[in-house]
Protein backbone atom coordinates (compact mmCIF):
# COMPACT_ATOMS: atom_id res chain seq x y z
CA UNK A 1 0.00 0.00 0.00
CA UNK A 2 1.28 3.43 -0.90
CA UNK A 3 0.09 7.01 -0.58
CA UNK A 4 1.40 10.36 -1.72
CA UNK A 5 0.90 13.65 0.14
CA UNK A 6 1.51 16.84 -1.86
CA UNK A 7 1.57 20.40 -0.54
CA UNK A 8 -1.00 22.51 -2.43
CA UNK A 9 -1.24 25.86 -0.69
CA UNK A 10 -0.41 27.20 2.78
CA UNK A 11 -0.66 24.05 4.91
CA UNK A 12 -3.22 22.34 2.67
CA UNK A 13 -2.21 18.99 1.21
CA UNK A 14 -3.75 16.67 -1.38
CA UNK A 15 -3.33 12.98 -0.71
CA UNK A 16 -3.85 10.05 -3.04
CA UNK A 17 -3.49 6.35 -2.30
CA UNK A 18 -3.34 3.19 -4.41
CA UNK A 19 -7.12 3.24 -4.90
CA UNK A 20 -6.79 6.53 -6.76
CA UNK A 21 -9.09 8.44 -4.43
CA UNK A 22 -8.05 11.89 -3.29
CA UNK A 23 -8.40 13.38 0.19
CA UNK A 24 -7.63 16.95 1.16
CA UNK A 25 -5.89 17.61 4.48
CA UNK A 26 -5.60 21.08 5.96
CA UNK A 27 -4.46 22.59 9.22
CA UNK A 28 -6.55 24.61 11.61
CA UNK A 29 -6.68 28.37 10.89
CA UNK A 30 -4.58 29.13 13.98
CA UNK A 31 -1.77 27.13 12.32
CA UNK A 32 -2.10 28.72 8.88
CA UNK A 33 -4.82 26.45 7.51
CA UNK A 34 -7.88 27.57 5.59
CA UNK A 35 -10.23 24.74 6.62
CA UNK A 36 -10.06 23.17 3.13
CA UNK A 37 -10.00 19.61 4.46
CA UNK A 38 -9.96 17.31 7.42
CA UNK A 39 -7.24 17.41 10.02
CA UNK A 40 -4.81 14.45 10.06
CA UNK A 41 -6.03 13.14 13.44
CA UNK A 42 -9.64 13.36 12.24
CA UNK A 43 -8.69 11.12 9.33
CA UNK A 44 -7.25 8.54 11.72
CA UNK A 45 -10.52 8.54 13.66
CA UNK A 46 -12.58 8.33 10.45
CA UNK A 47 -10.36 5.52 9.19
CA UNK A 48 -10.96 3.55 12.38
CA UNK A 49 -14.71 4.08 12.04
CA UNK A 50 -14.75 3.02 8.41
CA UNK A 51 -12.60 -0.04 9.03
CA UNK A 52 -14.69 -1.38 11.90
CA UNK A 53 -18.03 -0.49 10.25
CA UNK A 54 -16.99 -2.45 7.16
CA UNK A 55 -16.13 -5.47 9.33
CA UNK A 56 -19.34 -5.41 11.36
CA UNK A 57 -21.57 -5.14 8.29
CA UNK A 58 -19.58 -7.83 6.47
CA UNK A 59 -19.69 -10.22 9.44
CA UNK A 60 -23.44 -9.77 9.93
CA UNK A 61 -24.21 -10.18 6.22
CA UNK A 62 -21.96 -13.24 6.02
CA UNK A 63 -24.19 -14.67 8.78
CA UNK A 64 -27.09 -14.13 6.34
CA UNK A 65 -28.53 -11.23 8.29
CA UNK A 66 -29.99 -8.23 6.52
CA UNK A 67 -28.22 -5.01 7.51
CA UNK A 68 -30.00 -1.95 6.14
CA UNK A 69 -28.25 0.73 8.17
CA UNK A 70 -25.03 1.09 10.10
CA UNK A 71 -23.65 4.25 11.62
CA UNK A 72 -20.57 4.45 13.81
CA UNK A 73 -20.15 7.38 16.18
CA UNK A 74 -16.64 7.86 17.52
CA UNK A 75 -15.64 10.00 20.47
CA UNK A 76 -11.94 10.53 21.09
CA UNK A 77 -9.97 12.18 23.86
CA UNK A 78 -6.50 13.54 23.24
CA UNK A 79 -3.55 14.33 25.45
CA UNK A 80 -3.51 18.02 26.43
CA UNK A 81 0.15 18.57 25.46
CA UNK A 82 2.12 17.71 22.31
CA UNK A 83 2.20 15.19 20.97
CA UNK A 84 -1.58 15.31 21.35
CA UNK A 85 -2.09 11.60 20.85
CA UNK A 86 -5.41 9.88 21.34
CA UNK A 87 -5.71 8.63 24.92
CA UNK A 88 -9.21 7.16 24.68
CA UNK A 89 -11.61 6.32 21.86
CA UNK A 90 -15.19 5.16 22.25
CA UNK A 91 -16.80 3.48 19.25
CA UNK A 92 -20.62 3.30 19.22
CA UNK A 93 -22.43 1.31 16.53
CA UNK A 94 -26.02 1.99 15.54
CA UNK A 95 -27.18 -0.93 13.42
CA UNK A 96 -30.54 -1.68 11.83
CA UNK A 97 -31.87 -4.59 9.81
CA UNK A 98 -33.88 -7.80 9.91
CA UNK A 99 -32.99 -10.66 12.21
CA UNK A 100 -30.42 -8.72 14.23
CA UNK A 101 -30.03 -9.82 17.83
CA UNK A 102 -27.95 -8.34 20.62
CA UNK A 103 -25.85 -11.50 20.72
CA UNK A 104 -25.04 -11.41 16.98
CA UNK A 105 -24.27 -7.69 16.84
CA UNK A 106 -22.14 -7.91 19.99
CA UNK A 107 -20.20 -10.82 18.47
CA UNK A 108 -19.65 -8.91 15.20
CA UNK A 109 -18.35 -5.88 17.12
CA UNK A 110 -16.07 -8.11 19.19
CA UNK A 111 -14.69 -9.93 16.14
CA UNK A 112 -13.97 -6.65 14.42
CA UNK A 113 -12.23 -5.21 17.48
CA UNK A 114 -10.19 -8.29 18.33
CA UNK A 115 -9.55 -10.08 15.04
CA UNK A 116 -10.32 -8.21 11.82
CA UNK A 117 -10.11 -4.42 12.05
CA UNK A 118 -6.48 -3.55 11.35
CA UNK A 119 -6.95 0.06 12.45
CA UNK A 120 -8.61 -0.89 15.73
CA UNK A 121 -6.07 -3.54 16.59
CA UNK A 122 -3.14 -1.25 15.73
CA UNK A 123 -4.52 1.72 17.68
CA UNK A 124 -5.45 -0.44 20.68
CA UNK A 125 -1.72 -1.02 21.28
CA UNK A 126 -1.48 2.62 22.41
CA UNK A 127 -5.05 3.81 23.05
CA UNK A 128 -7.86 2.59 25.28
CA UNK A 129 -10.70 1.71 22.89
CA UNK A 130 -14.18 0.88 24.14
CA UNK A 131 -17.23 -0.23 22.19
CA UNK A 132 -21.00 -0.12 22.52
CA UNK A 133 -23.89 -0.68 20.17
CA UNK A 134 -27.60 -0.32 19.73
CA UNK A 135 -30.00 -1.99 17.35
CA UNK A 136 -32.63 0.22 15.73
CA UNK A 137 -35.66 -0.50 13.60
CA UNK A 138 -34.79 -0.19 9.91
Amino acid sequence: MKATVTLKQGVSFETVADSGHTVVIDGAPEYGGENRGSRPMELILMGLGGCTAFDVVHILRKSRLEVSTCRVELQAERAPEPPKVFTRIHVHFIVGGKGLTEKRVERAVQLSAEKYCSASIMLSKAVEITHSFEIIEP
